[in-house]
């Protein structure tokens, strides 16, 4: 095989390898140095870099321009490891990848988190990559013949398959803590693990409750529920003292008449929302689905699994989900019938008036709410079980701002600089609060017995805040109230959100006669 044209292979290559494993010092956190990690990890990043380059080399010609354009991606996902890190806690996974097709579809959640400076350089990175593999590296088949170059190609993706094989024991190394494993395993080979751990089917444990029809008749009527999983809610007065008192007075009201309420722990920070979602609807703990934890709704919730709307179902309810977005985010106009709802009201419900900030404002939601019970309160009407998911505190919180004049009212104290998204989450929280008196207002005057019950699905994405303030604990607030079954002086219980469902059916009576 000709000798200049394995020097001109193989010198972009050894960068290309070279340099992979340096970038990664730019992760947070960073991951040991490569001799500090198992063998079949480095085999395993050394076989899939060969992976990406033998095909590039066949497409482009370009030895320097295959090495420059898998640095290049490398880089783009160190990017937005890291500022995902930075806001969530959690550095980039596999499962991770499906999002670059939602950030297309839902710019706004996404894009502003990566920043505008990160978004500048990746755009001026790639086009200089381009122009330079293009226009000034020559192509390899203006020397040498398709049959030559091809053959060192075949040779690279055989090396890369061993070195594959070789290192595929990586995914039984995992911890499933993602932090560990980029730590402990590098980039490349944390990426591959936690893909070829998803490959498993997941046989694990099912809420046995809500798989059973009870063996009696549980009242003469049922009563409505109402479960709101209220965006990025909990009570920030426990963390930090400046914020005004009566912040949430509606939410304080309902509290002291509640029959239960307390500190709720959620599998998630900032945000993956269907985390909590899943635990909540399934009663089954985020870290008993393995790999299939960090998005349950791509496999584990398609498997047909006992719910609780399948459960209310089976007792007669109207099953219903009201969220004022896209049912095609996180797939649930796919997957909420599987779980058993029987309606989706999305965004096409609302109008531009409804708009509060970024998102559909916590009122509108509360007004079609209010509408929906409206259905279910006369003589011989279904009972209704509806499942709200409110949108307008999601953030990102910077690409708002509140005047002095507008912060005076949430805070009793001047916030520090650097600080200016409590101010806005604050606001946002307000009008949750507002909408949970007329909730209650309209659960009161009904005819029938309802129940409430509220919590947050995660904290809210507050980096800076956090750095000036100290870090909230993790948990969120909720609470469970009945419009005919009001009790003073309830203890709190500190409970996990997978245990959140069967307590409402509890202090409901619907779990009589289960076995």
């Amino acid at each position: 095989m000709h000798k200049a044209l394995l020097i001109s292979i193989g010198l972009p290559l050894a960068c290309c390898l070279t340099f992979s494993f340096a970038l990664e010092l730019l992760l947070v956190p960073r991951p040991v140095w490569p001799w500090q990690r198992p063998v079949v990890a480095v085999m395993l990043h050394k076989g899939l870099c060969l992976l990406l380059f033998a095909p590039l080399l066949l497409l482009l010609q370009r030895p320097w321009f295959c090495c420059i354009s898998i640095l290049a991606l490398q880089v783009l996902v160190i990017m937005i490891s890291n500022a995902k890190y930075h806001s969530l806690q959690e550095p980039f996974i596999y499962q991770d990848f499906s999002y670059f097709v939602d950030a297309l579809r839902f710019p706004r959640l996404y894009l502003p988190f990566l920043g505008a400076g990160r978004a500048v350089v990746a755009a001026v990175a790639f086009c200089a990559a381009i122009y330079g593999g293009l226009v000034v590296e020559q192509p390899l088949h203006a020397v040498y013949s398709f049959r030559q170059i091809s053959g060192v190609a075949a040779v690279l993706i055989g090396a890369g398959l061993l070195l594959v094989l070789l290192g595929a024991s990586v995914w039984s190394r995992l911890s499933l803590d993602p932090v560990i494993d980029l730590q402990q395993l590098g980039l490349f080979a944390s990426l591959w693990g936690y893909c070829r751990a998803e490959q498993q089917t997941w046989s694990g444990y099912a809420n046995p409750v809500f798989s059973q029809i009870p063996g009696q008749q549980i009242t003469s009527t049922l009563p409505n529920l109402v479960v709101i999983q209220s965006e990025s809610f909990f009570d920030p007065r426990r963390w930090y003292d400046g914020i005004t008192p009566d912040l949430l007075r509606h939410f304080d009201a309902l509290k002291q008449s509640s029959v239960s309420f307390g500190l709720l722990e959620v599998p998630a920070w900032g945000a993956n929302t269907v985390r909590t979602e899943f635990a909540f609807l399934s009663g089954i703990a985020n870290h008993l689905l393995g790999i299939h934890r960090f998005k349950p709704y791509r496999r584990v919730a398609r498997q047909g699994l006992p719910t609780l709307p399948g459960y209310l179902k089976k007792l007669g309810y109207r099953t219903v989900c009201l969220h004022p977005y896209s049912s095609g985010f996180y797939d649930r106009k796919t997957v909420f019938p599987l779980l058993g709802f029987d309606e989706f009201i999305d965004i096409s419900r609302f109008v531009a008036a409804d708009y509060n900030g970024q998102y559909v404002g916590d009122a509108a939601v509360g007004r079609v709410l209010c509408a929906e019970l409206a259905k279910h309160d006369g003589p011989g009407t279904q009972p209704l079980f509806i499942f709200v998911i409110t949108m307008e505190n999601h953030g990102p919180l910077h690409l708002e701002q509140l005047r002095p004049e507008e912060q005076e009212p949430l805070l009793t104290t001047p916030l520090p600089e650097g600080a200016d998204d409590l101010p806005v989450y604050l606001r946002h929280l307000a009008q949750a609060d507002q909408m949970l008196g007329v909730v209650k207002e309209q659960l009161t005057a009904m005819r029938h017995d309802a129940w409430l019950c509220l919590y947050g699905d995660h904290l809210p994405i507050m980096p800076q805040v956090y750095r000036q303030l100290g870090e909230p604990d993790g948990t969120v607030d909720y609470l469970v109230w009945g419009n005919r079954h009001q009790q003073a002086g309830t203890h709190e219980v500190r409970l996990e959100v997978e245990q959140l469902a069967q307590e409402l059916l509890k202090k409901s009576g619907l779990m009589k006669g289960l076995a």
